[in-house]
């Protein structure tokens, strides 16, 4: 294993006070912290090679497009796509979801054709095909999970139609933290020609995804989520199907050729990549992939496992504990309420304590009406997290209990 307090050096704000105490962070899930090298890395980027990529024949615009290339073949590399031209760069994985669900549903689904979801899903993979249903007149099921928060797969190939185009799911549940068997899911809906859409936002983080293993036609995930800035992401999709898809915008960088006539559109990636792109932050994404590459996915995964089990054991000790997400392929994530203690009274008491956690229905309000709830508490881990900081968040909690 890697030296936590040597890796904790590397994010400086971790080392900062609140409210006169020291700083525990739990909100992973919503945006992890940043090491010092990317934030190094985009700073040598603005200050000695900052010019737009692509086209241009003065030396920084060379020196940029290469940085900015070779992020794609790193992240290419990363996910264990088949080729840089299946890697497209987005602002996160809220607009390559949105980008999959514009483009496949302009030209791959008509009236009454369906989408399956399920119910444990960000809004960003529910609102973007809610939005196609009321423009195109297409149809969204949503597949349940069980009282653990596991999704009843068993249910999924009864779901499937005629009229079935796409399966779109979440690879971990940022509420409950389950680990969703994605690669029983391609192998159902394949069976059935029908491509599957997986938002990997809070698995790329966590442990090491291969996406021809998980045979998943689209992948979708954030720089901000994995050590990197934020306002950058990826969209991964097999050649097959980005071929087949229109552009999801226009303007610069994705054109072949424009007349008044007629508009033809650059290769791939190209095509879905309109305007400047925020080649710095690409750097800086690359640069958070080296970072936990070098730690070790696998690694990094152990301890997070561990992390994991240590919170759940230590919460059900706590009185009218209750804990969402029990399922046995769980990571990352745990969410509770303790007795009538409203969430948002929890993580405010907790925040003066100097502990940062999540509160509220973390986008993902269809899940919480499924539990019968309006919203969590919720503390999500990090490669950097540590078992002393569980136990001031679990001691907080008892402290915060026993003033109500």
């Amino acid at each position: 294993m890697y030296d936590i307090n040597k890796v904790r050096e590397d994010f400086p704000i971790l080392s900062r006070k609140v409210y006169d105490r020291p700083l525990v962070y739990l909100d992973n899930a919503a945006t992890t912290q940043k090491p010092l090298c990317v934030l190094d890395a985009m700073r040598e980027e603005y200050l000695n090679v900052n010019a737009n990529v692509h086209r241009g024949v003065h030396y920084l615009s060379q020196q940029a497009t290469d940085l900015h290339e070779a992020a794609r073949e790193k992240v290419r590399a990363f996910i264990g796509a088949a080729k840089t031209e299946e890697i497209v760069f987005t602002r996160g994985t809220t607009e390559a979801i949105n980008l999959v669900a514009s483009s496949f549903c302009e030209e791959m689904m008509k009236e009454g054709d369906e989408v399956i979801v399920t119910d444990m899903e960000h809004h960003s993979n529910i609102v973007p095909w809610q939005l196609q249903a009321n423009r195109r007149g297409i149809v969204v099921r949503h597949l349940p999970f069980d009282e653990k928060g596991d999704l009843c797969l068993d249910q999924l190939e009864q779901m499937i139609n005629e009229r079935t185009k796409l399966v779109s799911m979440a690879h971990v549940s940022n509420v409950l933290g389950t680990v969703n068997d994605v690669k029983h899911v391609t192998t159902i809906a394949h069976k059935y020609g029908i491509p599957v859409l997986v938002d990997g936002a809070q698995s790329t983080p966590h442990f090491h995804v291969d996406v021809k293993e998980l045979d998943c036609d689209f992948f979708a995930f954030s720089g901000h989520k994995m050590y990197g800035p934020t306002g950058i992401g990826v969209l991964y999709g097999k050649e097959e199907w980005l071929e087949r898809l229109p552009p999801y915008q226009g303007g610069g960088e994705m054109i072949d050729k424009v007349s008044w006539e007629q508009t033809t559109f650059e290769r791939l990636p190209f095509k879905f990549e309109a305007g400047t792109p925020d080649y710095v932050a690409t750097h800086g994404l690359a640069t958070a992939i080296d970072y936990i590459s070098a730690l070790g996915l696998d690694q990094i995964a152990t301890h997070e496992q561990m992390l994991t089990h240590y919170c759940m054991e230590q919460m059900s000790t706590i009185d009218d504990m209750r804990l969402f997400g029990t399922s046995a392929h769980k990571d990352a994530v745990v969410s509770f309420l303790v007795g009538n203690i409203h969430h948002l009274d929890m993580g405010t008491l907790l925040d003066r304590l100097g502990i940062a956690v999540r509160t509220g229905h973390h986008c993902a309000q269809p899940l919480m009406t499924r539990l019968g709830i309006s919203g969590t508490v919720r503390a999500s881990f990090a490669l950097y997290n540590t078992k002393e900081e569980i136990d001031i968040l679990v001691n907080g909690i008892r402290r915060v209990s026993q003033m109500f």
